[in-house]
Formats: C-alpha cells, structure tokens, sequence
C-alpha cells in the first residue's frame, strides 16, 4: 500500500502493534482515567444547577419534595442554612474535577514521552541489526533522522496528540449525555451546531495539513543531510570558502519545513477563537428563546449556568480534539517514515549451529553483484585458504577486492555460490557466529570521541577492559612511545572520529583494536597506508611473529606490504587473474 493511500486510522493500528505489551496495559489504565476524569467533570457540572438554584430561589429549593430526604437527613432548619455546605459542595467539586484532570494531563505526558522512548530505541536497535547492503542503499541522514527527530515528531504529533483526542472525546461524549438529559432540544442544537463546525474544519483542512506533513517529513532529513556534509567536510569547506554554499542549502531546507510547520500550527489553533465566539452566542441565543417562551427567570438560571458550564468545559474539549486530530494528520507522513523503521525484521541467528574456524575456509563458485539489474562484481571464484595463512589481494581499482573480503566477513552474501568453513557452509542463521571469528582494520578508521583506551577496547564498558592486553596490543602495533608522549597518556581524547590524531596514529589505534579483540582471522584494508615503510614492516612483523595463529588478508597498493605473504590473489577482470608469492611480484 502506497503512503498516500494508507489512511491515519490503519497507520495508527500498525503504530499499536509496536507498542510494548506493559504500554498497553498503562494506556488501558489511561482510558479508565480518562473516563472517571469526564465524570467527575460532569459531577462538577450537576453540582451548579442545586448551587444556582439555591441561591436565585432559596426557599422553593428548600421545599422541594424530592429534596426532602436529604435536607432532614442533615436537619436543615431553613433555606439559609443549606446555602453554605451547598456552595462548599460546589467548590470541592470543582477542584476534585480540575486536580484529577491535571493528573491526567501528567500521566498521559508522561506516558507518552516513555512510549516514545520505546519506540526511539527499537527503531534504533532494529536499524543496526540491518544487513550491510541495507546500509549500503541508505544515507546516513535517514537513520539519524529517523532515530531522533521523527521520533520526537511521532511523540508531538502522533501520540500525545492522540491521547489528548481520545481523552477530549470521552469527556465530550459524558458531557453531552449528562446536557441531554438536562434538556435534550437545546443540548444537540447547541452541541450538534458547534460539532458540524468543527467537522467541516478538518474535511477542508485535511488536504493542507496532508500536504505539510510530507513536506516536514521530506525537508527534516534534508535538512540532516546539509548538516552533517557541511560539518563532516569542514577541513575542505574551510579551505574552498564554501560555507555560504552549505548555508544555502540548509536554509533552502529549513525554511519550507518552519513553513509548513507554522502553517500546521495555526490551522490546528484558529478555530478556537472562533468557537469561543460561537459558543456564547449560542448560549445567548438560548436564553432568548427560554425568555420568549416566558419561562420564569428562576427555573431558567440554573439550566443556564448548567449550559454555560458544560459548554465552558466542552469548547476547550472540542478544541484539543480537533487540534489532536489536525497535528496527527500533519504529523502522517513522519509516521509512515517510523513505521517503515519499526517493521524491519531482526535477522535470526541459530546459536546452536556454530563456525569455530580451525582447518580452512573455502570460496566456492562465487558470484556476486549487488542489485539485480546491475553487473557482476565478481564471477565464479574458487579458492581455499588454509588457517594460519597470510594472504594479500591486489588488481587495480573496482577489481573486487574489497568485495571479496566483505563476502568473507559474511557482510555481503554471495549471489552464488557458497563460503565454507571448515566444511560448514556461511549461511544467515550462522552468520553471527562466523562473524565472532573476524577483526576487520578499513583504511580509514573509525574512532568515537572517547579516550585512547575506549578506542582499543572499543564497545567494552570501561570496567571490563582487560589493561594487559591492551598494552599488549598497542606494542605490536608501534603505539607505545606516541602514547606515552602524550599527557594523559591512554586517557587522552582522540577527539570526533579521531580529529586529533594524524592518519597513521588512527590506524595504528585501528590495527591494535583488531589485535585486543584477539580474533582468528585480521582483515587488513589498506590498513597501513598512512604508515611510512618503516613503521608498517615494523607493525606487520610484530604480527606475524607474536600472532603465528592468526589468519591474515592484507589489502594493499604498496609491494612491500605484501612481503610476508604465503600467497597473494590477483583480481582483474571479475575473477581470480592469478595467484603467485612475493618474489614473483
């Protein structure tokens, strides 16, 4: 079903279906809240009727039969005497209705911004548990609008407006029986009149609020994308001048998404003053009417202020309903965005079925190419590698290289073809447990702004890093006197993806991560390329001397990396060109 198609109410129940089970029993919790906050907004409203009838009429109140059980109950002596507990009894009412509506208000927040939550982090854990080629096909900005800024649209626009409707709606719904029942012509005339208002409103404004949500939702990752180009390309940007270029773009983005924005705002606002109006005309239209019938001023006061109270407590109703219901639809195609994150599959893993990789790993007639209508990047490819190998790959540029090791990392998975282990063949519910094996050093390194030692430990919690191996890792890969010269040693920051490192210190820290994580088989991606000669043999014979286990595929463009090899694989020409030793290179 296309986005356009798709309707709010079915987006709404595809949103339900992932919500937690323990939200689903608070929000049920909520609408019992919601029921008895209407009622006691209606006891409110049926405590002004005794109240304004005793004080234009004291003694025909006081003598009224019906009444009678009660007044002698609390042996009232005259009229005056009940003027007092009734105006306490209508003061406690009225603060009951109004303390229980604010808690309400609270708990539905509150409720809201933890549902919120929720979803922020399964859109988020759903996202990195994606394939690699998933990735591949996305840009970045989508992720990260996705994971914080439509999340915070889904709880403005989507959820806390969706509880105030459904809260505003029952309460509207309890007021208008407990009017009807008071005089059934002048509720549904005052009530059906300002009801079919508010209607036409949302059939005239449905289309523009439509029209705006798409535009928020396309202009916000827009206007992510400039931000994070124009900040991640800040060293060329600084050196071009071009800042008024990435400027622009964001303006371009910015401005029709406060547009629209502003225009959603004042559409779900406007009515309110309107119906304000409308409201007391009404209700002035109404004792007009009661005072051409010739009604008597004192049966008339009380239904009034009944009216007038009940429509002083529906108008706002009315008003966050239709506010609710116009930022929902506003907010529609941020949901779709959301919905699209959350009905991501987590690939399965079989944890029964492992890969403990001891003998050899085979490529088996692979082929491979990454849409369907595109070309192969790879054709028939038929190698064994024996564990404890140091292979190195080289051919010219989009020969396939990279391709072939991120196969072998189980990141791409064949067209065709199969990668054995050991004679267990690489498949999606093994996958995991292949991938345990594997340490993988890219050229260009990435490193989060923590310290040193959180970047050779990366992803283990501070406490459980293992300093020894550490120190182990960080002497194999030359690092130890850069370390030691600096101030705070492996508590300095390297700063945003390293910035304050030089490209050689980033893939040293790269190369011992890969080392601390003391995996079976190092993939080396052009991973010494910022290395001088002598540096690079120094940290490539430390680890084919003190890692004699480890299986090494090195990547490179510099003969000399190559030197330790057992063997080294040609690509050219989507497949296998030769495979020969150093000296033959």
């Amino acid at each position: 079903m296309s986005k356009d198609k798709e309707n709010i109410i079915f987006l709404l129940k595809r949103l339900w279906l992932h919500i937690s089970k323990k939200r689903h029993t608070q929000l049920s919790i909520l609408f019992i809240l919601m029921v008895f906050s209407s009622i006691a907004e209606i006891v409110s409203i049926g405590s002004v009727i005794p109240f304004l009838g005793i004080l234009t009429s004291p003694e025909q109140f006081f003598n009224n039969d019906s009444l009678q059980p009660a007044i002698n109950f609390f042996n009232f002596k005259s009229a005056d005497e009940v003027i007092w507990p009734l105006t306490l009894l209508f003061i406690s009412a009225t603060i009951f209705a109004g303390g229980i509506r604010l808690f309400l208000v609270f708990v539905s927040t509150k409720l809201s911004f933890a549902t919120g939550h929720d979803l922020s982090i399964d859109v988020y854990n759903r996202t990195l548990y994606q394939p690699f080629h998933v990735h591949i096909d996305r840009n970045s900005s989508e992720i990260v609008n996705g994971v914080a800024t439509k999340t915070d649209l889904v709880i403005f626009n989507i959820i806390l407006p969706f509880l105030n409707f459904l809260s505003s709606m029952v309460m509207v719904f309890l007021i208008t029986v407990a009017l009807i029942v008071l005089n059934p012509l002048v509720a549904l005339s005052v009530i059906g009149g300002i009801g079919c208002i508010y209607l036409l409103l949302i059939k005239l404004s449905t289309f523009k609020l439509l029209g705006n949500s798409q535009k928020i939702a396309d202009k916000s990752t827009v206007r992510i994308k400039s931000l994070q180009e124009g900040i991640g390309g800040i060293r060329d940007i600084l050196l071009s001048g071009t800042q008024e270029i990435y400027c622009n773009l964001y303006k371009e983005a910015d401005r029709p998404l406060r547009r629209a924005q502003a225009n959603n705002a004042f559409i779900s606002l406007s009515p309110r003053y309107a119906m304000e109006a409308l409201g007391m005309i009404l209700i002035a239209s109404v004792a007009f009417y009661f005072t051409v019938i010739d009604t008597t001023v004192e049966s008339i006061i009380p239904l009034l202020g009944a009216l007038a109270l009940g429509a002083q407590r529906m108008l706002p109703m009315l008003q966050l309903a239709y506010a609710g219901w116009s930022t929902i639809l506003g907010g529609k195609a941020s949901l779709v965005d959301i919905l699209e994150f959350l009905d991501q599959k987590i690939p399965q893993s079989n944890d029964e079925v492992e890969i403990n990789f001891d003998h050899e790993i085979s490529f088996k007639d692979i082929t491979f190419r990454y849409q369907e209508d595109q070309m192969n990047i790879l054709e028939n490819i038929n190698i064994d590698i024996p564990k404890g190998s140091c292979v190195g790959f080289i051919g010219k540029t989009g020969s396939g290289k990279s391709t072939m090791l991120d196969i072998l990392m189980g990141l791409l998975l064949p067209t065709s073809g199969e990668l054995i282990v050991d004679g267990k063949t690489v498949l999606p519910d093994n996958l995991r447990s292949w991938q345990k094996n594997i340490s993988h050093v890219p050229q260009d390194i990435f490193l989060s702004d923590n310290t040193i030692i959180e970047n050779i430990a990366f992803g283990i919690p501070f406490d459980q890093i293992d300093i020894d191996r550490v120190h182990e890792a960080v002497s194999i890969a030359q690092l130890s006197d850069v370390i030691n010269d600096l101030p705070k040693k492996y508590d300095t920051l390297v700063g945003e993806r390293g910035v304050r490192l030089s490209g050689g210190q980033k893939q040293r820290i790269g190369i011992a991560r890969s080392l601390y994580s003391n995996s079976k088989i190092m993939i080396l991606d052009e991973a010494t390329s910022a290395l001088d000669e002598i540096t690079e043999r120094k940290v490539i014979d430390e680890i084919s001397k003190t890692s004699s286990d480890i299986t090494l595929f090195m990547i490179a463009h510099r003969t000399s990396t190559l030197k330790n090899c057992d063997f080294i694989v040609e690509l050219a020409d989507k497949g296998i060109n030769r495979i020969l030793d150093y000296k033959e290179l």
